[in-house]
Parts: structure tokens; sequence; C-alpha cells
């Protein structure tokens, strides 16, 4: 019998469905998907990155690098103040003052950060070697510049998604990841300290900034304009509400190395680290469709739940076939960078990947409250379950070190996760209502 006839027209009707979802989603795919290929290939050659440094560099040096740029990350954050993600929401419902708000949240991101940087090398070096992590002089500086650029950088790339051109955010992450790469090969070969590895990071920092510049004056948006402080301090209690949403979401995230330090060794920490990554590394993927998801619904709000459910049905299926992964590989991985990593992590962060779980949730109901305009009653979810997040890990550390303090933040984060989604569709009931436009 010929099935040609038949399947003829459900080939059509299939094509017919995926040309109508092109059209439909075209905004949300192609910045989702600039900021996933952007992503991916960072992360290829930032594995690239951390091989060669496992290779050349030894433990100690390695874990003392890594807490101290999880702590430049941190202190960015923290300079960041929400305007990034205020830039996501705000851009695209008032395009005509875009070039003023964004140069505006630049400088201030800039200079908290510069600001909280130095103020965080004082707090800590008064501890007593940076809170266990002993640092030079010059990676002092380093981390003080570094920050600065992270909190400026952070603001840039979410500004980018809000004007839905995401393009120059994967090229400048591109263009970031190689430039620290040839830098460390060029490093390694007389220096053997965390100060060298911190230099080739924050130089390829500024670099890639500098390129996107570049990037956006030939696309006609150059990011260097009188800025409009007016209208940034108009939105300023907004920011404060994304700010402490950020905190809440992001702050555990970022810190963990830095503590896996402080409460193990650096050792422990440089083992740690390389499975963290690729657990981060996964966790952008989902992160980069719920954050594109603001921008986006802003401007088709009648699509919002079939939008979330869209986002939210595709990252839980990459967490748990991610999580797997790390389960089954964790350890190959570990002695592929370093034969002695598998040594000091052997079993110890099988489990780690199954924080992706709770990371996807967290980031979903996080994008609902932003869609909603009640970040100021999430941020107080978020500020609890972070604190909560960090105290199981810190709980699972002493009770039974690397290993327990993996299954302490795993727990920690998806039951965390789930109690905020929980709440979110059953008490708040994010997908039932109409979308806030204050």
């Amino acid at each position: 019998m010929d099935n040609t006839g038949v399947l003829s027209p459900a080939l059509g009707q299939a094509a017919a469905y995926l040309r109508q979802a092109s059209l439909r989603h075209g905004a949300l795919v192609k910045n989702s998907g600039a900021i996933a290929i952007g992503t991916g290939a960072s992360a290829v050659l930032g594995f690239a990155y951390w091989w060669l440094a496992a290779r050349s560099f030894s433990p100690e040096a390695i874990g003392k690098a890594s807490a101290l740029l999880s702590l430049m990350a941190f202190v960015g954050t923290l300079g960041e103040a929400g305007l990034g993600t205020l830039l996501t929401g705000e851009i695209v419902r008032q395009p005509e003052r875009q070039r003023g708000l964004v140069a505006a949240a630049a400088l201030a991101g800039l200079s908290m950060a510069l600001v909280l940087g130095g103020v965080a090398l004082l707090l800590l070096g008064g501890l007593g070697a940076m809170g266990g992590v002993s640092s030079s002089a010059l990676a002092d500086l380093w981390l003080v510049i570094g920050c600065a650029l992270t909190g400026l950088g952070m603001v840039l790339d979410q500004a980018f998604v809000g004007m839905l051109r995401s393009a120059i955010r994967m090229l400048r992450q591109l263009f970031f990841s190689a430039g620290k790469l040839a830098l460390l090969a060029v490093v390694a070969l007389w220096a053997g300290d965390e100060a060298s590895i911190l230099m080739t990071w924050v130089v390829a920092l500024a670099v890639s900034l500098a390129f996107a510049e570049v990037l956006a004056r030939r696309s006609g948006g150059s990011l260097i304009h009188r800025p409009d402080f007016m209208q940034l301090r108009a939105l300023k209690r907004k920011a404060a509400h994304h700010y402490m949403l950020d905190l809440g979401i992001l702050a555990p995230s970022v810190i963990m190395p830095y503590l896996v330090t402080v409460l193990l060794s650096p050792t422990s920490n440089a083992a740690f680290t390389v499975i963290w990554m690729v657990v981060q590394v996964a966790s952008m993927v989902p992160a980069a469709m719920a954050t594109v998801l603001f921008p986006v619904i802003r401007l088709e709000p009648d699509q919002y739940r079939d939008k979330m459910i869209l986002s939210l049905g595709a990252s839980l299926a990459f967490a748990i076939a991610g999580s797997f992964l790390v389960l089954m590989f964790s350890t190959e991985i570990l002695r592929l960078f370093n034969p002695v990593y598998a040594e000091i992590g052997g079993t110890s962060l099988q489990l780690l990947g199954f924080g992706l779980i709770g990371l996807v949730l967290k980031f979903h109901v996080c994008t609902g409250a932003r869609l909603r305009n009640s970040m100021r009653q999430a941020s107080l979810w978020f500020c609890v379950g972070g604190l909560f997040e960090l105290a199981c890990a810190i709980i699972g550390s002493r009770l039974g070190g690397l290993e327990g303090l993996v299954i302490g933040w795993v727990a920690g984060v998806v039951i965390e996760g789930a109690i905020m989604l929980l709440v979110a569709v059953f008490v708040v009931q994010w997908t039932r209502v109409e979308i806030s436009h204050p």
C-alpha cells in the first residue's frame, strides 16, 4: 500500500505548525538561542581554560583562584544592584530613552561594584588571609578591578537582552572566553600563582567589554551616551525590588566556591570547582530561557501562560538529563582535568547535578514574579531560600565533608524551588492572573 498520499498532508500540517510556532515565538527562540549558543561555546572554551589551568597550576592555586573569582562575582552582583534586570524589562517599554538609561545604569553599576570591591577587600583582609584564602597584593588589585568590571558587564549583558540584541552579548561572551584562554596559555609558561589566573580573567573581561561597544556601534547603537540619571532615579524603587530578588537567586550560587574553600580547603575547592562549573554552565540554558521570557512577554502579554509552560517544561527536561550525566560521569570529568582531582573528589560530587532541578524552578518563579511586578514580596522568599541553601551546605559540610556539603546544597535548593513553585501556583496564582503593568 502506498502511504505517500497519507503522509504528505501530515508532513504539510507539521511544517505549517512549525512555521506558525516560529512566528509566534520568534523573539523568544532567537534571543534564547543566541544566549544558549554563546553559553555553549563559552562553556567549551571555559572547560579548555580550566583544563589548561589544572594542568599548569597546583590544586591549591586553582582552589584559591576559584575562590577569589567567586568572591569577585559575588561583589559584582552586589554592585550591579538589580540595574541590569531593571533594564531588561524597561527598555522595551521606553525604547526612546534606552541609551541614556543604559549609560546611567552602567556607570552606577561600575561605581558601586568598585567601591564594594574595596570594602570587601578591607573587611575580609581584617578577618585574616581573606577569610582563609591567602592572597597577594597583586591578586588583591586584580580582585578589585575585576569586581568593578564584573558589575559593569552584568549590567550591559542584561541591557542587550532587554534590547533583544542578545547576539552582541553572545559575541562578547565568546571574545571573553577565547581571550582569557589565550592569555592563560601565555601566562602559564612563566607564572604559577592565583594572581596570574586572576589577571587573565580581568584583562580578557575588559577587552571583551570594549569589543561589545564596537559591535554596538556597528549596529547603530553605541553604549556611550549621556547618562539619564533622572530617569534611573525615578525607577530606583523598582530597581531595589529587582536587586533583592537577584541577590536571593544569584548570591548562593556565586559564593559557593569561596564557601567551600573557607569550610574545607583550597584543594577540595579545586575538585569542587570543576563539577560546579559543569552544573553552572548547564544552568545557563534554562536561565537564558527564563531571562528572555521577561522582555518577550512584556511585548506579548497575552501569550504569558503558553510561553511560561513551554520554557519551564523544556528547562526541566534539560535539567533532568544534565543531572544524570553528572551522576554517571563526574569522576571521569575530574580525571580529564587532572588525575589528582579524581582522588580529591572521588564520588563525593556525583549528586551535584541534581541541584539543576531546583535552579530551574527558582528561575521561572523569579520571572513570574517580575512579570507580575511582585518583586518585593518574592524577594523575601528568595532571600530566605538563599540562606536556607547556604545553611544546608554548611551543615552538610560539618556532618560529611565535601560529600555532605553537596548533599546539603542539593537538598536545600530542590526543597526551596519546589516550595516556591507551589506557593506561586496555588497561593499567589501567577498562572491565572493578568500581568501587572505599573
